[in-house]
């Protein structure tokens, strides 16, 4: 040796052999963890709100039960896809609640107005959420930005902000449930509703406030008079009645007073034409009886005095009774001369 030493046989003879050793151990060591990774890529699990699809040489499958699963390792690829129900916004941000430009819209009467929608989706095909199109949500909101601005368009600005919010949302969903169901890239829209809608300068709204102000005080006036009207129309409902009931009393009391005029004349009249002279002089007397009491007869002499004839009130209803049973006896003397 260079150095001077002498070599050591015996530990020239055991290097080779602890060379093997060492060998087989690091090849048991790269086998471990061979067999490690192969055994950590044999499973995956899927959680409830998941679904996974498998891919064996480019050809997808769904697995959608959830729970532990094997693979084939190196050979099968497994990628998880969420189904929960998700959502974006449309109008406005979520972070900080601004409004973004994509709000701004214009109605049928040609006005600008700020509306902000949400819409809620979720995946239903994994296969096809992956594998149809790049970016599907990306997709929907193209859709849904389209059929929000085509329905928008149609409706003027009074109902968009006021009574038409429902029937929007109705007609924007059916175009954007058609226009998927059209497009197949595996996302289902569960609901879109609009969050808000405002026009798009202070002066605008104001003028918007003012004009709702307007429509309110309008149907506060219908109502009052509505509410005066179903409380006067019963009252003059009542008061007719009450005036026909009236009216058809007083009819039928003067037809049941005439009917009794014409029995009374024809009573009357069957008695003057049997005794026509007595029926004549009692007639007259009964007439006198009725006229004179109310009579009043006053004489005015030369000299300017006065002096009341009629009525006689000293003796009159003193001589009634006579004066009755003279016309009665004079009625029967002239019946009697009749005869």
């Amino acid at each position: 040796m260079f150095n001077g030493r002498k070599a050591n046989p015996g530990k020239m003879e055991n290097f080779p052999g602890k060379m093997k050793k060492t060998t087989t151990i690091v090849k048991i060591i790269i086998v471990a963890l061979l067999l490690f990774i192969v055994a950590g890529n044999c499973y995956y699990t899927i959680q409830e709100e998941e679904q996974a699809v498998v891919c064996t040489f480019g050809s997808p499958k769904a697995v959608t039960t959830p729970g532990l699963h094997f693979k084939i390792p190196f050979i099968q690829s497994v990628t998880k896809v969420n189904t929960t129900i998700k959502g974006f916004s449309i109008g406005y941000t979520l972070e900080d609640e601004g409004v973004v430009d994509d709000a701004m819209m214009i109605t049928s009467d040609y006005n600008f107005i700020n509306v902000d929608f949400y819409v809620a989706y979720r995946v239903i095909d994994p296969v096809k959420a992956l594998y149809a199109s790049e970016d599907p949500v990306e997709i929907l909101k193209n859709i849904a930005q389209n059929c929000i601005r085509t329905t928008i368009g149609s409706y003027t600005v009074d109902s968009v902000l006021t009574t038409g919010k429902n029937e929007i949302q109705a007609n924007i969903t059916q175009m954007i449930l058609e226009k998927l169901e059209s497009y197949d890239i595996g996302i289902q829209l569960i609901n879109i509703t609009i969050q808000d809608a405002e026009p798009p300068t202070e002066e605008v709204s104001n003028a918007f406030k003012e004009v709702e102000t307007a429509k309110q005080g309008k149907e506060t006036a219908l109502n009052n008079a509505n509410k005066y009207r179903n409380e006067q129309i019963p009252k003059a409902e009542a008061k007719s009645d009450q005036i026909l009931q009236n009216a058809e009393a007083t009819k039928q009391e003067r037809i049941n007073e005439a009917n009794g005029q014409v029995a009374r004349f024809n009573s009357m009249y069957e008695e003057y034409v049997k005794y026509p002279e007595v029926t004549k002089k009692r007639m007259f007397y009964e007439a006198m009886e009725n006229v004179l009491p109310d009579v009043k007869v006053v004489i005015e002499s030369a000299n300017g005095t006065t002096s009341t004839v009629l009525p006689l009130d000293s003796f009159v209803s003193e001589s009634n009774s006579s004066m009755n049973d003279d016309t009665a006896q004079a009625a029967d003397d002239a019946a009697t001369e009749e005869e």
